[in-house]
């Protein structure tokens, strides 16, 4: 039978989060392999795993979590670690990859899934969802993601904030990802978009170093890498005016 390799969503960091169903994944995988980057700091997916899996079943693989602008070194730390989890699966008959949010989300998950089954044709992939950032922020700040016929845009900020003030112009709601390090052209964005106001950002939801601020806070200065923006459609107050 073929080796399958089964990419959990673990959520946004608060352990409360994790499905039913990812906690059975979790524990039914012979292995779980938690990302980490070339530092070795715990990550959000390894201390999220910690909860339901035990450590000597958690293998630490590296990745250029953040890398960017070294094309050659991502790729080398992608293929050490597709090659790693490849020999994982030769061994044994489920792996399981644990990520933060959604596997189908601008997830690590994607491109190791790819690497693997290049490596090993015959492997089967698996996803099983997990509560994504936006969803965690919406409940914890109150802010609702859509109403009616509002559509909804998702978009990371790592390649500047250009595409994002394109879709703040628009009439739906905007979730901005990954955005600390661009947070005062966000802020930028916003304001010349009227979307300012009501807007909410948050970061390590779920944590200790928790922390969700109007979007008018952007201004102090450079956030934590994964943080999440809302900016809510525009609305007049009327109960089911958009239906």
């Amino acid at each position: 039978m073929s080796s399958r390799l089964i990419g959990v969503g673990v959520g946004p960091g608060d352990p409360e989060l994790v499905t039913v169903k990812g906690v059975n994944a979790l524990r039914a995988a012979d292995v779980v392999v938690v990302p980490v980057m070339d530092t070795l700091e715990r990550g959000r997916a390894e201390a999220t795993v910690l909860h339901y899996a035990p450590e000597e079943k958690v293998v630490r693989v590296v990745f250029a979590l953040n890398e960017r602008s070294d094309h050659a070194r991502r790729e080398a730390a992608w293929d050490a670690a597709g090659e790693r989890v490849a020999g994982l699966l030769e061994q044994h008959g489920a792996v399981a990859f644990a990520t933060i949010g959604d596997p189908n989300v601008y997830s690590t998950f994607t491109y190791l899934a790819q690497t693997v089954q290049h490596l090993l044709p015959g492997t089967v992939v698996e996803t099983v969802p997990g509560i994504t950032a936006m969803q965690d922020l919406a409940a914890r700040s109150g802010a609702v993601l859509t109403e009616g016929t509002e559509p909804l845009t998702l978009v990371p900020v790592t390649a500047g904030s250009a595409v994002l003030k394109e879709a703040l112009g628009g009439p739906g709601t905007v979730v901005a990802y990954k955005f600390g390090r661009q947070a005062q052209e966000v802020a930028r964005a916003l304001r010349e978009t009227g979307r300012l106001e009501d807007a909410v950002w948050g970061s390590a939801l779920g944590l200790p170093g928790e922390s969700i601020r109007p979007a008018a806070d952007l201004e102090d200065g450079p956030l934590p890498y994964l943080s999440t923006l809302i900016a809510p459609a525009r609305r007049d107050g009327t109960r089911g005016g958009k239906l």
